[in-house]
């Protein structure tokens, strides 16, 4: 669909807000599974159910519209799920897992946080405060998962070595290995 006005645009970027929650509904039961951390499951748990919700409240937007309830492909958050995936399958230490997952989660967030920003000021311009009010409610729920985030990778990255232990170091340079001491 060519977009000719704002509310071509809006209908656009909502399509593709509404794909991105769909995908996210399939990706964060992986996430959840794959956390070591009780609090991390937890919270992806939660926000599975939130992003159920956010998909509900585009719906409603869309039948306010008198428009099809559809989404359209959205590459960012296939990318995006991509990288989740690719986390979840590396090997790692429990901490160090929990520590990317997160890093990837935030991610999503801060997409999510921008796509519903734009939206929301979308359906302002265009006067429609029925869908205003509902994505500013989605919008704040991603800013909360966001800083939930944050406060949970404040916990559990001081878990995550900083530095790799001695006998898992790897000298990259062999002119930087210590001489043997002669006997």
């Amino acid at each position: 669909m060519k977009s000719e006005s704002l509310r071509d645009l809006y209908l656009e970027q909502l399509k593709d807000l509404y794909n991105a929650e769909q995908q996210l509904i399939k990706a964060l039961p992986k996430m959840a599974k794959a956390a070591s951390s009780d609090e991390l499951r937890g919270t992806f748990e939660e926000h599975l159910e939130k992003t159920k919700g956010h998909a509900e409240r585009i719906a409603t937007i869309f039948e306010q519209m008198g428009e099809k309830v559809e989404g359209k492909k959205c590459k960012a958050m296939e990318g995006l799920v991509k990288e989740g995936g690719e986390v979840i399958k590396e090997d790692m230490t429990e901490a160090l897992k929990d520590a990317a997952l997160i890093a990837a989660a935030q991610r999503v967030e801060h997409y999510e946080i921008a796509g519903y920003g734009c939206v929301r000021t979308y359906a302002t311009i265009l006067e429609d405060q029925q869908a205003a009010d509902l994505l500013t409610q989605t919008l704040e729920e991603e800013k909360e998962a966001d800083e939930s985030l944050s406060r949970i990778a404040g916990l559990l990255n001081l878990q995550v070595p900083a530095e790799p232990q001695q006998s898992e170091k790897r000298v990259a340079n062999p002119s930087q290995r210590k001489p043997k001491s002669a006997a």
